[in-house]
């Protein structure tokens, strides 16, 4: 395929490395950088193909490397989840369904018609991307450990340890609280709720190295920064 100015480019697309691993490789092309030596003065690989300029990680330099070595890194990544994606999915799937029993209540219990809609929304989103994590472990050999993201609020895990989970406590007071009371009183724990899922999401991205992890700790931390902003404004 050729693009509008009529290039065409000379390696075929390589689907399991990363998108900025294929426009890095594209820029490589077509500034002339292939064989050439880099900033280190450590020379790029050589064999006839094209070189990629893979990103390292957090205070560590970037590599070049061969479009077969950039495939064969992408195909361990992809192959390879790390602790902190299994730890991020599993606590997720808890820290989700504690937000599911307070959109219940919203539903009983709320006066006002805004925050109605509000926990309608969250439990729109939240219910489908608990079913995408449980589906996710599933894919990687890991079990959902049973009770994570039922409707109880609670799971394998110590809720305690995770950032911005209700106490027991805090859901009794939100279970026994009615009208404008409920509405202040689940705008409150839902905003430090969903802090500490926005926490773990940035935990995720920074620590994880599965790519559907990070898609969707990404989206966590975009979808509930707004809905957080959306909340103080209603208190």
């Amino acid at each position: 395929m050729t693009d509008r100015h009529g290039f065409r480019p000379p390696f075929p697309a390589l689907p399991l490395v990363s998108t900025a691993l294929t426009v890095l490789a594209v820029l490589a092309v077509s500034t002339g950088l292939t064989g050439c030596d880099d900033d280190s003065g450590k020379a790029a690989p050589t064999g006839g193909g094209p070189s990629v300029i893979a990103p390292g990680a957090p205070g560590e330099a970037a590599e070049t490397l061969s479009a077969e070595e950039a495939a064969k890194a992408g195909e361990r990544s992809e192959a390879e989840p790390n602790d902190a994606d299994f730890a991020y999915v599993s606590m997720m799937i808890e820290h989700h369904g504690q937000a599911l029993v307070m959109t219940d209540l919203a539903e009983k219990h709320a006066e006002s018609e805004k925050v109605r809609r509000l926990a309608d929304r969250i439990s729109a989103a939240q219910g489908p991307e608990i079913r995408a994590m449980r589906g996710w472990l599933r894919r990687n050999g890991a079990e959902d450990g049973g009770g994570h993201g039922g409707h109880d609020g609670h799971g394998g895990h110590d809720g305690a340890s995770m950032p911005g989970m209700a106490t027991e406590k805090q859901l009794d007071e939100l279970r026994a609280a009615r009208g404008a009371d409920f509405d202040k009183l689940f705008l409150t724990l839902m905003i430090a709720h969903h802090e500490g899922a926005v926490t773990m999401a940035e935990n995720a991205v920074r620590d994880g190295r599965d790519t559907q992890v990070q898609e969707m700790a990404g989206d966590v931390a975009v979808q509930q920064t707004a809905e957080i902003n959306r909340m103080r404004a209603m208190l």
